[in-house]
């Protein structure tokens, strides 16, 4: 035991023994202890009034767990202290703890382990941080340089692995993995170490995050220098337990090996209490360990300081309320060392009190301990340059990463605008490293392809049958390795193809996102949409094509082909009223000018003639307008939605292993009508064939599919139904995978250039050739003899048949010349000399009803010409229709009627005037 000196044990002071279980053969051990002592003569010195005394009995556990717990045994059972402070070992202090609980007797411990749980131990106080409170300050740290994989290394001991669940924790929430895990013994060798550290410098990760106590971490970070780790492109974090003992560590391994490294620990403020403390702190280690080479006052012994301090006022509350002493069991015989040691009739006042103190002034800040744990204070973000360590920012978890803290309303430190001030990393670079490059063992990336049949402008597999060299082209091939290539550094690659099956238990690319998912792949492209489902197993690029898909069905035939289309724009039964209206308008017509219009008498058969002829004139001459069935003609589908299908029962086809099945599914089709194609023939062919016949009545795929075969069979089909969204094509990698930023990037870059309207043109042509609207091919707005086959057929055959009758009438009128016995010749130049001659009217007109009125009117003009007396024989039907062959279409009142009847009126009057 040591004694405080000058300590009068024969005072009739309360005495109160609290035992201390510290490795005085460490550091820190030795900073603890001093800080204990202290921290119990300022008690006293402040408390002199008071009756109460604490006599501390210190044991060494030499660095031993049974040290330490024939340490705690002997406290307990033969000096029968009321408390125990320590140990500081995690392992030493799972058994301590359950003595304590055994004997009712508070354990004050300033283990750092998370694996020690004060739920699970009532009687257990930490006097410290757990390690585990530290890890979203580091995860922060991660999150602000946007590192998506850290590789963590850490001590082969309770106090190592305790903190990876819980670090692992915070990264996973800000979506960074832990890539790998190296567990390094403390007894491991110089050749282990620099082993395990080649095995991280094969792989991509270049994060860093270290565990270790210091003895170990300098061996550490010897190697890593050594193995060409510490240089431009690495990231080093250390956590609290190193950070706050670097002082501990040489200064030439600092200055050699730890350049640049960042580092977490709590944040102590530098008060002008903290200052004087300090000061005394020298002085006391000096007389305790005059030996012994002046270590640094740490974080571990300011809490110290104020552990003990707020015990003994803990003590001081309780005290005369309860005898100081242990309870002994009532068998005399006792198996065991512990069945002797009884409980403490204290112990539980005193823990009550210490459960929920707290120090307003205490040296390493505010400490508070609260339901037995000490509550977390801001940690402090340091970067190593030099001999020393460099303020950078704070972190706390209600503000985060910040350059500025606030103690008492004052600023802590000052920075510029950023989160966290300039930083000097690794091979004295002050370019933040991306966090992963290329392994220096030259493996190259494995990047997945589909092999799969047809539409070859999006991706083709080739393999080489001699050689097995893997040859990729197509759209997503050729944007691909642009996108590689506008990377601002060098990332080979190989390509590896796979199948894509199509079936119910492997339906489509997500089976291999799961591959992706096991590190099968470092990547896969082609023609790959961007899905919520697979987007659980990989992360994708940014898109590089257009989003969505729809289906595209046969169109119905164009009308404008139609020959009778002019026959449209009225019913068969208006057509049939109309024409009735037309001949009965003609019948009224004639009525009422045939008494008064000479065209309209003479024989019967003329004046019916002459009423139809009107009624066709008229309805010909109608002005009927065709020009928005003719000019304007759309293209009119055979369904107009996909849920037609589903009632018709119809089938439904897809792309071999796409999406679309599952899609079609979840629209409530019946799986048995699907059928799947590979290429745009076959959707040709299935569209053309139809549902009853062993096609399909709709091909469902997404848009880029669509356009290409609309493309090429753009007077055929025509896209229907709604666009249903997707993300599009992209790029997928492994969840975390540090490429996905940078890929992604360099597809904006692609997207944004000349290139991509290249390729476009290369693997799809020029779209404009196929018109579209919206997606649908249209045809031309131009006619077509189509359009008007039916109206030059009905007036070719109504010409036609004229001119028949006519040359029927007229070689019968001439019949007497086909009769002779000439020549062929002969005969068809007398009928040619015939048909050239003018007619001869009056050879004809005897055979007319009316021909004496135009006999009488001629000898009425040649008689008036020759004989200035002239005899009028004006025949009684003078008004009568002058007719000829057929029927005159001249109407009443034309000139040649005004000029004829004109010369009989003027003849009239001048004979009249001579016999006058």
């Amino acid at each position: 035991m040591m004694p405080i000196k000058g300590e009068d044990n024969k005072n009739s002071v309360a005495k109160v023994d609290v035992g201390i279980i510290l490795d005085l053969e460490t550091d820190v051990g030795k900073v603890m202890h001093i800080s204990i002592l202290l921290a119990l003569d300022d008690y006293h010195a402040t408390a002199s009034r008071s009756a109460i005394r604490i006599i501390p009995h210190l044991r060494d556990s030499k660095k031993d767990d049974v040290e330490a717990a024939s340490a705690a045994i002997y406290l307990l059972k033969d000096v029968q202290v009321q408390a125990i402070f320590g140990p500081q070992m995690s392992t030493q202090t799972d058994f301590v703890i359950d003595l304590g609980n055994r004997v009712k007797v508070p354990i004050i411990s300033p283990a750092t382990s998370p694996l020690l749980t004060v739920k699970e131990n009532p009687f257990f106080i930490r006097g410290a941080l757990p390690s585990s409170s530290q890890t979203m300050a580091i995860a922060a740290i991660v999150k602000n340089f946007d590192w998506k994989e850290v590789v963590v290394i850490y001590e082969d001991s309770p106090f190592g692995t305790g903190i990876v669940p819980h670090l692992t924790d915070a990264l996973l929430e800000i979506g960074t993995s832990v890539s790998y895990r190296t567990v390094i013994s403390p007894s491991a060798n110089d050749d282990q170490i620099l082993s395990e550290l080649y095995k991280l410098k094969t792989m991509q990760t270049r994060v860093f995050i270290v565990h270790l106590r210091p003895l170990l971490a300098k061996r550490l970070f010897l190697k890593a220098n050594k193995a060409g780790m510490m240089s431009d492109g690495y990231a080093w974090i250390i956590t609290d337990v190193l950070t706050s003992l670097l002082d501990s560590v040489d200064t030439s391994v600092i200055e050699s090996s730890m350049q640049g490294v960042l580092g977490v620990k709590p944040y102590v403020p530098r008060t002008n209490e903290l200052i004087n403390y300090t000061k005394r702190w020298r002085r006391r280690f000096r007389q305790e360990y005059p030996d012994i080479d002046i270590v640094e006052l740490n974080v571990f012994g300011l809490w110290a300081y104020d552990g003990i301090t707020a015990l003994a006022k803990a003590v001081e509350k309780v005290v005369g309320t309860a005898i100081p002493k242990f309870k002994k069991a009532d068998n005399r015989e006792y198996l065991t060392d512990l069945d002797a040691l009884g409980t403490s009739e204290l112990g539980s006042l005193l823990l009550h009190s210490m459960q929920n103190t707290a120090l307003k002034t205490g040296l390493s800040g505010d400490f508070r301990i609260v339901d037995g744990e000490l509550q977390p204070s801001p940690y402090q973000i340091v970067n190593i340059i030099g001999k020393a360590e460099r303020n950078i920012g704070f972190w706390t978890e209600k503000d985060g990463i910040s350059c500025k803290l606030k103690t008492n309303g004052k600023t802590a430190a000052k920075c510029n605008d950023k989160q966290l001030g300039g930083i000097f990393w690794p091979g004295e670079s002050t370019i933040v490293p991306k966090g992963w490059e290329i392994p220096t063992s030259g493996k190259k990336l494995r990047i997945g392809v589909p092999d799969k049949e047809g539409l070859e402008q999006f991706l083709k597999v080739e393999i080489d049958s001699k050689t097995q060299e893997v040859t990729v082209t197509g759209f997503c091939a050729d944007v691909f390795k642009e996108v590689i290539q506008s990377l601002p550094y060098a990332l080979p690659y190989e390509f590896i193809p796979f199948q894509i099956p199509d079936s119910p238990t492997s339906p489509d690319f997500d089976d291999h996102a799961y591959k992706l998912f096991s590190k099968k792949f470092d990547a896969i492209i082609g023609d790959i949409t961007i899905s919520a489902n697979r987007s659980k197993y990989v992360d994708f690029t940014l898109p590089f094509t257009e989003s969505g898909f729809s289906a595209v069905v046969p169109v119905k035939d164009d009308d404008r082909k139609n020959a009778w289309i002019f026959m449209k724009p009225l019913k068969s039964e208006l057509w049939v009223t109309t024409g009735a209206f037309f001949v009965f308008i003609g019948f009224v017509v004639w009525v009422l000018e045939h008494r008064v219009n000479k065209e309209f008498r003479g024989p019967k058969r003329e004046q019916v003639g002459m009423i139809f002829w009107f009624s066709f004139s008229t309805l010909v001459f109608a002005h009927t307008s065709l020009t928005s069935m003719l000019t304007a003609q759309k293209i009119q589908p055979t369904i107009t939605d996909l849920n037609v299908l589903i009632k018709r029962g119809e089938y439904v086809g897809y792309q071999k292993g796409s999406f679309v099945r599952g899609v079609l599914k979840s629209m409530k089709f019946d799986s048995t009508k699907f059928r799947s194609y590979s290429t745009l023939e076959e959707y040709n062919d299935a569209l053309s064939r139809g549902s009853k016949n062993g096609g399909v009545g709709a091909i469902v795929d997404e848009l880029p599919y669509l356009r290409l075969f609309l493309n090429k069979y753009c007077r055929k089909y025509i896209m229907v139904g709604p666009t249903y969204k997707t993300a599009g094509f992209g790029f997928a990698f492994p969840k975390g995978s540090p490429l996905v930023p940078d890929v992604s990037r360099a597809v904006l870059k692609v997207m944004e250039g000349e290139f991509m309207h290249n390729i476009i043109q290369k693997w799809f042509g020029n779209e404009t050739d196929c018109p579209r609207i919206d997606g649908m091919s249209i045809t031309s707005d131009s006619l077509t003899l189509d359009s008007f086959k039916g109206l030059f057929v009905i007036a070719g055959v109504s010409a036609g048949s004229a001119l028949l009758i006519f040359f029927l009438n007229f070689l019968y009128q001439n019949r007497e010349i086909l009769a002779t016995d000439d020549s062929i010749w002969k005969k068809l130049s007398a009928i040619a000399k015939v048909f050239d001659e003018e007619k001869n009217n009056s050879n004809t007109m005897s055979e007319n009803p009316s021909e004496g009125n135009e006999s009488q009117t001629t000898t009425l003009f040649a008689e008036s010409e020759a004989s200035p007396k002239v005899e009028i024989r004006i025949s009684d039907r003078l008004e009568a229709s002058p007719t000829a062959e057929g029927f005159s279409t001249t109407e009443p009142g034309t000139p040649v009627h005004e000029i004829v009847t004109a010369t009989i009126e003027e003849r009239l009057h001048r004979a009249i005037q001579e016999m006058s």
